[in-house]
C-alpha cells in the first residue's frame, strides 16, 4: 500500500500580516498532481488543517474543494484535528463523509474503533488519534489527574485493543514527541509537561504525526515515529527546511518504507543579508524575504527602497548592526541630569541617522517643544 503522510497545512495563515491563501491554493494543486502521479492509495492529513479555530471562509472552500478532487479520484482519505482546529466545527458531517471513503476523527471516544482499508496482501488498520487534552482522556476513562504522555498511553492502549495481533497498523497522532525539533511558527509549551513518549507507539508499523513543521523522524529501533512537516514555511526560521510529503509504503509483512518528497512552493521564504545599496542591486525576486541589513547607520524608508528595487514581496527588515549596538549594555548610557529634552531628541536623532541636527532643524523643534511646555501650562 501506497499512503501520502502529510499535515498542519493550516489554511488561513498569515505570514507577517501577509495572507498566504493564494500560496496554499497553489501548494495543494501541486499535492494532488503528486497524488496522480505516484498512483497513491491513500492519504493521511495528521491534524491542523486550519490555522485557527474559526478559519476564514476562502481557507473552508480550500479544504473542500481539495477533500473533494481526492474522494473524486476514489482515494481514502484519514485525517485528524490538531491543537489549531476547532474539533466540533471540523467534526460536522463526519458520518456522511465516511461513505466517501473521507475518514476523519476530531473527539477521543472510549472506545476508539479502526479504519481499515485493503490491499492486495489483506488489512492495513489505521488507528485516527485527535489532539486531546490529558483532562480530556481522565474525563473518558474515569482517570485522576495525567499528564499528556499518560493520557497519550491510556488512549493508545485502548485503541490498539481493536487491533488483532500481527496484523499491520498505522497510527494517525498530532502531539510533541519527545526530542522533536520545533520552530517560530508552533504553539511552543513550557519545559516537558506536553511530551509524549514515542515508545507508546512501538506496537504500529507507522506513526504519522503531526504538529512539528520540520520533517524529521524519531530515531527508534523497529518501529518509525515520523513528522511529515508542513506543506509551506511558516515562519523565517524555517528557511532551510525541505517543506513537502512522506511517501510510505507498506509491504504485505508489515515492513515499511518511506520518503521526504518536496513540493515546490509558488514563493519561497528566504532571508538575505547586506547594506540596503547591495541588496537594492540583487536580482528581482517574488519571494517572501525578510532582510537583515548590515548598514552601521539607520537608513530611512529601507523596506520600501528594497520593495521597490529587487523584492516586491518583503515582509521585514532588520538592521542587525544597530541591533547588536542596542543590546550592548556599554551602548546604553545612564540620564544625566539637567539635560534637556532637546539634547535628548538630538542625541537620538544622531543614532537612528548617523547625522547631526542641522540649523534650521534644531530650531524647528525647539518651537515645537516651546510651543507644547506652553499648552501644558
Amino acid at each position: 500500500m501506497r499512503i501520502i503522510h502529510t499535515a498542519d497545512w493550516h489554511l488561513g495563515k498569515s505570514l507577517k500580516s501577509q495572507s498566504l491563501i493564494e500560496d496554499q491554493i497553489y501548494i495543494l494543486d501541486e499535492f494532488l498532481k503528486l497524488i496522480n502521479e505516484e498512483k497513491i492509495d491513500a492519504v493521511i492529513i495528521a491534524g491542523d488543517i486550519y490555522d485557527r479555530a474559526i478559519p476564514p471562509i476562502d481557507a473552508v472552500n480550500l479544504f473542500d474543494e481539495t477533500i473533494s478532487k481526492m474522494t473524486e479520484r476514489k482515494i481514502p482519505v484519514l485525517c485528524i484535528s490538531g491543537n489549531h482546529d476547532s474539533a466540533e466545527r471540523l467534526n460536522f458531517g463526519s458520518k456522511l463523509f465516511a461513505q466517501s471513503n473521507f475518514f476523519i476523527n476530531t473527539k477521543p471516544i472510549e472506545n476508539p474503533a479502526p479504519i481499515i482499508l485493503n490491499d492486495k496482501f489483506g488489512e492495513v488498520y489505521f488507528s485516527l488519534i485527535p489532539f486531546f487534552e490529558p483532562i480530556e482522556i481522565a474525563h473518558i476513562f474515569a482517570q485522576n489527574e495525567l499528564d499528556a504522555n499518560t493520557a497519550n498511553k491510556i488512549y493508545v492502549t485502548e485503541a490498539r485493543k481493536k487491533i488483532p495481533a500481527g496484523l499491520r497498523s498505522i497510527a494517525v497522532a498530532h502531539l510533541f514527541a519527545t526530542g522533536g525539533l520545533t520552530s517560530e511558527s508552533e504553539r511552543k509549551f513550557v519545559g516537558a509537561v506536553e511530551n509524549v513518549d514515542a515508545a507508546n507507539f512501538a506496537d504500529y508499523n507507522y506513526t504519522a504525526l503531526g504538529h512539528l513543521h520540520k520533517p524529521q523522524t524519531m530515531k527508534k529501533t523497529g518501529y518509525v515515529v515520523r513528522y511529515s512537516g508542513s506543506l509551506l514555511k511558516y515562519s523565517f526560521d524555517e528557511t532551510n527546511y525541505n517543506k513537502g510529503v512522506t511517501l510510505i509504503e507498506i509491504d504485505g509483512a508489515g515492513k515499511t518504507s518511506f520518503e521526504h518528497i518536496d513540493l515546490k512552493p509558488r514563493r519561497d521564504v528566504r532571508i538575505v543579508e547586506g547594506t540596503v545599496a547591495e541588496l537594492m542591486k540583487s536580482a528581482r525576486s517574488s519571494d517572501y524575504i525578510h532582510a537583515n541589513i548590515t548598514d552601521k547607520n539607520h537608513v530611512l524608508y529601507a523596506m520600501e527602497k528594497l520593495r521597490d528595487s529587487a523584492f516586491p514581496n518583503i515582509l521585514s527588515v532588520q538592521f542587525v548592526n544597530l541591533k547588536r549596538e542596542i543590546e550592548n549594555p556599554a551602548r546604553v548610557a545612564d540620564a544625566a541630569e539637567n539635560v534637556s529634552v532637546l539634547e535628548y531628541f538630538a542625541d537620538f536623532y544622531k543614532f537612528e541617522t548617523g547625522e547631526e541636527l542641522s540649523g534650521v532643524e534644531r530650531l524647528t523643534m525647539e518651537k515645537f517643544l516651546s510651543k507644547l511646555e506652553s499648552e501644558q501650562l
